[in-house]
């Protein structure tokens, strides 16, 4: 089988714009083209590999076929990159920082991930960091469809083709306002709650276990799928909530929010990326890592 750069770029392009025109113009080239190339591309494969949805969808061929191409996409910086570094045939080669597509879930985001990789996006880019927003449990899932090389996730079980290291606890804390507070003692399952998005289980799974066997558990809930927003309609007194410790420090501090049980949540993360030596990777891999020692629960020691 002999596959194309350009058809690959061209279906990375495609799947990351969602449409054809979309993925022409980042390409610099016609509409046309693009149809081409994908057309090429799956006669190459055998393999029809997008359903031409707007926005388009990858199929299970086109999965695997799209993990090759950021594999590849990746390579290819990497290499022009090290070229660039040699001093040799000065100007044949204009290195461009790789993109890294990584998924990452919204708590660790507005926390301590920026931070982690900031000295990779600085003035002298080491690379260009596409982040994915996405809850912990179903990050896995851009792993498996080849959309992320990399993902901050809740699976221990590594996603097959990449490994997996854990990196602590995500702690959370069950507070709310005083006046939330009451009424959730006098009737926990009618007290108003506050959830990120209808992907989000925690506080339900929380509260399930705080509630008589046979409760029904569906309280009156307020989504505000940003996490500071989150931690905001919290402190606000839209409805009760499990906040990340360090965001619910000062209202605990001030009063402004008091804990509803003792007990912390601690939610275990893990790192997986892709088995791909690539620097541009492992660097963004190395610097997650470090600062998860100090900004996470740490890990359990291994048996």
């Amino acid at each position: 089988m002999d596959l194309d750069l350009g058809q690959l770029r061209a279906l990375a392009a495609v799947v990351d714009a969602g449409t054809l025109d979309a993925a022409a113009k980042r390409l610099h080239v016609t509409t046309s083209a693009v149809s081409q190339r994908l057309r090429a591309l799956e006669s190459a494969t055998g393999r029809v590999l997008l359903v031409r949805s707007r926005p388009v969808r990858v199929t299970p061929s086109g999965e695997e076929v799209l993990r090759l191409a950021r594999q590849v996409e990746l390579l290819v910086a990497d290499t022009a990159s090290a070229l660039d570094g040699t001093g040799e045939a000065a100007g044949a080669v204009v290195a461009r920082p790789p993109v890294l597509p990584l998924a990452v879930n919204a708590d660790s985001l507005a926390t301590w991930v920026l931070p982690a990789l900031a000295h990779l996006a600085g003035p002298d880019a080491e690379v260009c960091l596409d982040l994915r927003r996405e809850d912990q449990a179903h990050t896995a899932r851009l792993l498996r469809d080849g959309t992320v090389m990399g993902a901050i996730t809740a699976d221990a079980e590594p996603v097959p083709g990449c490994s997996a290291v854990a990196l602590g606890s995500m702690r959370y804390l069950p507070v709310a306002t005083p006046e939330v507070a009451a009424r959730w003692r006098r009737d926990p399952a009618g007290a108003p709650v506050v959830v990120f998005d209808r992907d989000d289980d925690l506080q339900d799974d929380w509260l399930a276990a705080h509630l008589p066997a046979g409760v029904r558990v569906d309280p009156p809930r307020h989504h505000v799928p940003a996490s500071v927003d989150f931690s905001e309609a919290v402190a606000l007194g839209w409805g009760w909530g499990l906040l990340p410790q360090v965001h619910a420090a000062a209202g605990l501090a001030s009063g402004g929010l008091v804990l509803l049980d003792e007990v912390p949540v601690d939610v275990p993360l893990f790192w997986q990326q892709w088995k791909l030596r690539s620097p541009a990777l492992d660097a963004a891999a190395s610097a997650l890592r470090a600062a998860a020692r100090t900004a996470l629960v740490p890990p359990p020691p291994r048996p």
